[in-house]
């Protein structure tokens, strides 16, 4: 655990710790003191259970003999002392691959066998489904026994051609792709279609997924390969060898599945110890490197600082060994230092904000909150002075007053259902074009258009049209969120008005993240639907995968849409059932203050100092509540934090600023919030 790489993910996942740590701060302090409602708490968990569950993903490509599995075993593996991975010459990994770590579930691997593919069902929707996989058992952290269970990966099996063309191993239109046949005409295939590896090793336990793929035959027969795993991840790495530079297949493969994809790329050009030569000075073979590397910039159209030459076996040799001078020679830790740099950034950024939008909007609510019981107190205290010196009667009349206030403002309610039905009726409007049912009657709509044309040579218009449709859709609801806020600003204008509400909006949702995520899927499936993927396209084992899988990425995009509009709806009519509940509690104390002060001469001082003190109590609630939503948003960056300081981090950044957390307990601040 000492590479540059292991150090930037632990240090992102104490960085992910102390936020978690801070957030759960936070939402204590707010139901502590009866300033959280179903919107809030809903913000929270949202957050919470991001930031527990994120990971890193980093996706291995290559043709085979490219040594990526051996890359693999020598970024991620050394310290078990052997290789992890299969790396024999040819081809070893047979089957994609998918090492992660799941907190509760036992050490395992998970293999799903080939002739699944026969079945209509992608590998998302196998996953949920235990006994289409074959389990082998791994017991605690036995690198041996790990790595003997991995070779299963290499397992290949012999059948006959029509098996291989009805599993998507023969394409009769490109024999140039196919494989070797041996002496009775039958096809070599692999006995898995998935791996799915779950080992407690400390980079995955940190969140760290690594998906390492077979070559472009692999890719280019498994939709969900090309149109769900490589896009979700978070960089790509792709393996050349050295000693052949870009290849017609390695050229293939990076323009069919990830050139057009927007993704963080590394190329890396492995085997540089081949390179070597007894009759060359080591200054001509650095320069011989440097132009193959410039040359496979140029070729693949990537930044030359992206492509990265290396030693993968020397690199593994000199980590097993303790070697550093021999790393440093394989030019591994210049990799590393890229992942991990890029990477921390990448994810931090994405995380902090997201924590930002949770601790405004939680900071906002709860700024409402406490001022309308600020507005509240203020109103009570100012009638209450004006009782001082009065007669019985005229208190009695005070109190003939707040009853009839009371009357005056439960004529409300009337309004409120009418609000209710109409804001519900727009409501449906606005989620009736991000429903589930539409999403699937859109994509029927595209998938006849695509079987009008012969072969589905039409299918890439027909997916445009799609897409231009669903961003349709999404512009409906908008339009109609800015249209509920129109109306509901309208009527808490009139109330507020009327009734004496502090009723406030926030800015209906934008939608513009999920019209970006439908651009990016847009672009890489519109490469997928070209010529070279038509044939295929045109049989159903490929076009039924292909039309689920698609959905499943719609339907992620849309549902983030929907989730949106409701919880921003929700937040709207939890404000108003908060303020109503807390004026009928205002209107109760009234009257029994008024009943106390009737009763005793001293209660009218003694209430005006209860409420000064009350006043002075969400003052402090405040400053704490601003406090923390600046604790959530202004957590050093991942570089910036200590070991020892992450346990801590949250009361540390607090203490210096922060009222005594004593000065407002949380028995206290209950009483506090219903006085």
């Amino acid at each position: 655990m000492t590479n540059s790489l292991a150090g930037q993910l632990d240090t992102l996942s104490r960085w992910r710790a102390a936020l978690l740590a801070r957030l759960h701060e936070f939402s204590r302090f707010l139901a502590d003191h009866d300033l959280s409602d179903a919107a809030s708490a809903e913000l929270v968990t949202s957050l919470g259970q991001r930031l527990a569950s994120d990971r890193v993903v980093v996706a291995f490509v290559a043709e085979f003999s490219r040594g990526k599995s051996e890359l693999i075993n020598a970024l991620f593996f050394a310290d078990t002392g052997r290789r992890v991975l299969p790396a024999a010459p040819g081809r070893t990994t047979m089957c994609p691959v998918e090492l992660a770590y799941e907190a509760g579930a036992p050490p395992s691997l998970a293999l799903l066998p080939i002739e699944s593919r026969h079945q209509d069902s992608n590998i998302g929707e196998l996953r949920g489904r235990a006994s289409a996989w074959t389990h082998i058992a791994l017991k605690g952290r036995a690198a041996d026994q790990l790595a003997e269970a991995v070779a299963q990966v290499m397992r290949t099996q012999w059948v006959a051609q029509p098996t291989a063309r009805a599993l998507g191993f023969w394409d009769d239109e490109r024999p140039d792709d196919n494989p070797p046949l041996n002496g009775t005409g039958q096809v070599e295939i692999p006995v898995w279609r998935h791996a799915l590896i779950n080992y407690p090793h400390p980079l995955l336990q940190r969140g760290l997924v690594v998906l390492d793929t077979p070559g472009l035959n692999a890719l280019g027969v498994e939709p969900e390969l090309t149109l769900g795993l490589l896009p979700s991840a978070h960089a790509t790495v792709f393996v050349l060898a050295a000693d052949t530079g870009v290849t017609r297949s390695d050229l293939a493969l990076w323009r069919d599945q990830l050139a057009s994809r927007p993704l963080v790329h590394y190329v890396v050009l492995n085997k540089i110890d081949t390179l070597r030569d007894p009759l060359l000075t080591p200054a001509q073979v650095g320069n011989q490197i440097e132009a193959q590397r410039h040359a496979t910039a140029q070729t693949l159209a990537v930044e030359p600082q992206r492509v990265f030459a290396l030693s993968a076996r020397e690199a593994l040799t000199a980590r097993i060994a303790g070697d550093a001078p021999g790393l440093q020679r394989s030019r591994l830790p210049d990799l590393e230092a890229a992942l991990g740099t890029d990477l921390l950034a990448q994810r931090h950024g994405l995380l902090q904000g997201a924590a930002d939008d949770t601790a405004r909007r939680l900071q906002t609510q709860a700024a409402r909150r406490l001022g309308e019981r600020r507005r509240q107190i203020a109103e009570q205290v100012l009638e209450l002075r004006g009782l001082r010196g009065k007669s019985g009667e005229r208190l009695r009349a005070a109190q003939r007053r707040v009853s009839g206030e009371v009357a005056e403002f439960e004529q409300c309610t009337v309004q409120l259902h009418a609000l209710r039905a109409v804001h519900q009726r727009l409501l449906k409007a606005a989620l009736d074009g991000l429903a589930g049912e539409r999403l699937r009657e859109e994509v029927g709509q595209m998938q006849r258009s695509m079987r009008a044309s012969l072969l589905n040579l039409n299918a890439r218009k027909a997916f445009t049209e799609l897409c231009a449709r669903l961003r349709g859709l999404l512009a409906v609801a908008q339009s109609r969120s800015n249209e509920i806020h129109a109306m509901l600003s309208a009527s808490h204008a009139r109330l507020n008005a009327e009734f004496g509400f502090g009723l406030a909006l926030d800015a209906p949702p934008a939608l513009q993240h999920c019209v970006d995520e439908l651009g990016l899927i847009e672009r890489g499936y519109v490469h997928y639907l070209g010529l070279n993927h038509a044939l295929r396209l045109s049989q159903a084992r490929f076009m039924d995968p292909f039309l689920r899988m698609l959905l499943s990425k719609l339907r992620v995009v849309f549902e983030s849409a929907s989730v949106d509009v409701e919880r921003w709806n929700k937040t709207a009519s939890a404000q108003i059932d908060t303020q109503l509940g807390e004026r009928r509690r205002t209107f109760r104390r009234r009257n029994e203050a008024m009943a106390r002060v009737q009763s005793a001469t001293g209660e009218l001082e003694q209430r005006i100092a209860e409420l000064d003190a009350q006043d002075v109590r969400i003052q402090q609630l405040l400053l704490r509540v601003g406090v923390l939503a600046a604790a959530l948003r202004k957590l050093p960056p991942p570089g910036a934090l200590v070991p020892s300081a992450v346990p801590n981090a949250a009361p540390d950044t607090a203490s210096d600023t922060m009222p005594p957390a004593g000065a407002v307990p949380p028995s206290a601040a209950r009483e506090q919030a219903h006085a």
